[in-house]
């Protein structure tokens, strides 16, 4: 298939050489269907009614009562290293590979799917009522119900972990359907749940078709659709409203004269397309989303680039979607959050494989976090935009270049606190053998 690119960009993605893409659409109208603030505030309302029973759910979450948040870490020692200094503002990293439980950024969209499911499942056959405490979903009854119901989904791993996980532990039949590369450990993790894992050869797009084509032969069952879920993209956004008051508590301003930067590992999209419009409904033009993708998958950047409605894949233009990047080793991304993107995302900056244990090594050794490759995608955001001809344009295009002194660069951290240790270790090596 020809791809509707321009001939330059194509031939970079095609040689794989790193890049940083402006969307030129950005500011342009949001679709008809984008979620309004009273769905995101929908979605806070039901991780906070259900926070009693996440906290009796889960020991982990007993400190919290609940609530499902990360750290907002300074990260000065990750500025230097990076090769920025004061005239570049300061950087912070959100700590989502700390989540409790489920570890990963993918608890946010995943928990609050499966709760909502839940909720529904129960009012609907008067298991609870609309002002009821909502640990009965954890009450004889509920399980009893649950126990009759199946949860699917298709994932390359957090996700799965997200979801099979908090469906288990409601009493649902939970299945994930993975590729057969998804890392070992998280297979393993998720049949420690009593989960069902299923095995696919193919990609991650196998590994969803599959599991939506058995949960729509099955009248009990629900399929979580990542690359069509409005439920997930609410859970995601809803991190918006948490992270303005980490920032607040810190002293941190975002306005005309302090705009937010923020760097999100992307694969299909659902997490940081829900974060980034969630940034956007609370800060307008002053935060300015980026998404990190690999050089073989950069899937929201070639289907923005494009200009068009109709799906495009990685595969389409000549690439194998095949990365150590396991959880953002998409080929098509989702054509639920893309239109948002269109109007929304400032940009995507791709990543070799090569950088992402380079990357992780700087964020072991400068910010004291071990994270997962993947996770450490976005870490190369910053210099992109502070030091590349591409993210100087952006700054005059902006008008930012007199503010950058005054800003913030996040880097969104998604994975890593559930990834064994010696798994850690092989990392940790890799990194040193490249840094050389």
């Amino acid at each position: 298939m020809s791809a509707p690119l321009p001939p330059a960009l194509l031939a970079t993605l095609q040689a794989r050489q790193p890049l940083l893409w402006l969307n030129p659409q950005l500011g342009s109208a949001l679709p008809a269907s984008a979620p309004t603030p009273q769905a995101v505030a929908a979605a806070e309302a039901r991780l906070q009614r259900c926070a009693g029973l996440l906290a009796e759910l889960f020991a982990e979450l007993a400190a919290t009562r609940g609530q499902i948040e990360s750290p907002l870490c300074a990260a000065s020692a990750l500025h230097t290293a990076l090769g920025l200094g004061p005239a570049a503002g300061r950087t912070l990293l959100k700590c989502d590979h700390a989540l409790p439980v489920a570890g990963s950024i993918k608890a946010r969209g995943g928990f609050h799917e499966v709760l909502a499911h839940a909720e529904a499942l129960a009012l609907q056959h008067g298991v609870i009522q609309p002002e009821d405490d909502r640990r009965l979903l954890a009450g004889a009854a509920a399980r009893c119900l649950f126990a009759s119901h199946r949860v699917v989904v298709g994932s390359t791993g957090n996700l799965g972990l997200s979801i099979g996980i908090m469906a288990a532990a409601l009493g649902f039949q939970a299945v994930v359907h993975m590729s057969v590369e998804a890392k070992e450990w998280k297979k393993a993790r998720l049949r420690q749940r009593g989960v069902t894992v299923v095995e696919h050869a193919g990609d991650y797009a196998a590994a969803v078709a599959a599991g939506r084509a058995t949960a729509e032969a099955d009248p009990n069952s629900y399929f979580v659709d990542d690359e069509h879920s409005l439920p997930l993209l609410l859970g995601y956004a809803a991190a918006a409203r948490p992270l303005a008051a980490q920032l607040a508590a810190s002293g941190i301003s975002v306005d005309d004269a302090h705009p937010l930067f923020v760097y999100l590992p992307s694969g299909v999209g659902g997490a940081p397309g829900g974060i980034c419009h969630g940034l956007k409904q609370l800060f307008g033009r002053n935060v300015h989303c980026f998404f990190a993708e690999p050089v073989a998958s950069p899937c929201m950047l070639v289907q923005l680039a494009s200009g068009s409605d109709a799906p495009l894949s990685v595969y389409d233009i000549g690439l194998d979607n095949r990365t150590e990047a396991d959880g953002l080793a998409v080929g098509q991304a989702s054509p639920l959050v893309a239109p948002l993107m269109r109007s929304q995302l400032s940009g995507v900056f791709t990543v070799d494989d090569d950088a992402l244990f380079r990357q992780r090594l700087l964020v072991e050794d400068h910010g004291g976090m071990a994270v997962e490759p993947s996770a450490a995608a976005a870490v190369a955001g910053p210099g992109w935009l502070c030091n590349s001809r591409a993210g100087q344009a952006y700054l005059a295009a902006h008008g930012l270049q007199q503010q950058l002194a005054d800003s913030h660069h996040l880097i969104w951290t998604t994975g890593g606190s559930l990834v064994p240790a010696e798994e850690h270790q092989r990392f940790r090596q890799r990194g040193l053998l490249l840094q050389g």
